[in-house]
């Protein structure tokens, strides 16, 4: 009969000495220590500016000490870094000292290898990392508070070494070329990934605006001359009045004969101390000069040139240099922030929500707008949208021709029926996204 011979038969055991637990208790006393300084390094590192701000109110020598160490953090690093693997290595030898002289693993060395590497990385892991970084990161006022002194004394302690440490680092960071920037579209494909759900949250939403905003031009946006409220400087005061009260607006393009020949623009709040004036009153002297801007400037550069030359609205030109609309301060924060609305103004979205992927939508909405609501990203229409800004001009650069109310026109998940329409635009249109062709797209 064949003898099975036991795992740990060639294991041959010492007697457990006083040295042996000395030296068990000093690796304990080591892991306590590795523990402190691995919180310490999550603790520092993760107070925020309201958490500083309370240790700066609260003035004593501990939180003073604390915004210290915080305000060097290169060194703050080093420092605990440094103590915290001298700490492990002393806990590594050690623990093979204590091992070696309480059991021979010279006939078992893969159980040996086990123990000594496995078992000990294990618990420096777990005890000396693990646990005091989640207990930090829930804490850290309190572990700051409890660390500052010993970590002020490492600091010192250690301080050639963290200045040998953090020269070398800088060297080598002039040495070694890093990409510090990353492409618009590499951020768009990080939003993209983290978003979860259709409904976007707020600040998903800003970010998406931030993120494409460079790239967005101002006939993207801008109010089209059809739906911009202008006045003629012929125009009488009383007539002029009434105009300002029914739009609403605080400030009015003025052209002269034609909207081609835009004269200037008038701030309702020059007007302010001629209200008894009689219909006579020639208020053109009160209109500021006009700023003209190209469909193809970029809304960033545009939203810059506003701050710099402190205005708020934007006259813009086509090609030919005939006015095409009107672009304000509103509409380019609009594509950050989401729709503007103030206590006097009436909610207009441009669309009525019927159910789910079923919208009615007024045509004159802009494209960058419709693909907002819809989901679908800006160059989502661009094999098929020529030089159309609108919902409606999109419809007809994808049919050739002025669509008849209730024509349908179909373009892969979305069918569009016009509502209202007359001979010459198009007023209303009822958009259907088909599920299963909207799945197939993501």
């Amino acid at each position: 009969m064949t003898n099975i011979k036991p795992v740990f038969a060639d294991i041959l055991y010492h007697p457990f000495t006083v040295d042996i637990a000395l030296m068990l208790l000093v690796l304990i006393v080591l892991l306590f220590f590795s523990a402190m300084i691995s919180g310490s390094e999550v603790a520092f590192f993760s107070m925020t500016p309201q958490r500083k701000q309370k240790l700066i109110d609260n003035n004593t020598p501990k939180s003073k000490l604390v915004i210290k160490l915080i305000n060097n953090p290169e060194k703050l690093l080093a420092t605990i870094l440094i103590a915290n693997n001298t700490v492990n290595v002393g806990i590594v030898i050690l623990s093979s000292y204590i091992t070696s002289s309480l059991v021979d693993f010279s006939d078992e060395q893969l159980m040996g290898f086990i123990f000594q590497v496995i078992v000990v990385t294990f618990l420096i892991l777990l005890f000396g990392e693990i646990i005091p970084k989640v207990y930090a990161t829930r804490y850290p006022e309190i572990f700051t508070g409890i660390m500052a002194y010993p970590v002020n004394f490492l600091n010192k302690l250690f301080s050639p070494l963290s200045f040998f440490l953090i020269r070398s680092t800088s060297l080598v960071n002039k040495r070694i070329t890093k990409k510090s920037q990353i492409s618009i579209d590499e951020l768009s494909q990080a939003l993209d990934i983290t978003s979860q759900s259709k409904e976007l949250k707020d600040d998903e939403k800003m970010l998406k605006g931030i993120v494409k905003f460079g790239r967005i031009d101002v006939k993207e946006i801008m109010k089209s001359r059809i739906d911009t409220i202008a006045v003629d400087i012929n125009t009488g005061y009383k007539k002029l009045i009434s105009i300002i009260v029914e739009s609403g607006f605080s400030r009015i393009p003025v052209y002269e004969k034609s909207f081609d020949h835009v004269k200037g623009v008038l701030y309702i709040k020059d007007l302010l101390s001629h209200l008894d004036k009689e219909d006579n009153f020639d208020w053109g002297k009160l209109i500021r000069p006009p700023y003209f801007v190209p469909e193809s400037k970029k809304i960033d550069d545009l939203l810059e040139e506003f701050q710099t030359k402190k205005i708020h609205l934007a006259i813009v030109i086509d090609e030919y240099g005939g006015t095409s609309g009107i672009i304000t301060l509103e509409d380019i924060l609009e594509e950050i922030v989401g729709e503007i609305n103030d206590e006097f103004d009436v909610a207009d979205t441009g669309y009525t929500f019927i159910q789910e992927n079923e919208y009615l939508f007024e045509a004159k909405i802009s494209l960058n707008d419709f693909n907002k609501v819809v989901h679908v990203e800006n160059d989502f229409f661009d094999k098929v949208r020529g030089d159309a800004d609108t919902l409606a001009g999109l419809i007809l650069e994808i049919k050739g021709n002025i669509p008849q109310k209730n024509d349908v026109i179909i373009y892969k998940q979305f069918e569009f029926t016009v509502k209202a329409a007359d001979i010459r635009r198009i007023k209303q249109v009822y958009v259907k996204i088909k599920q299963d062709q909207k799945n197939e797209k993501k």
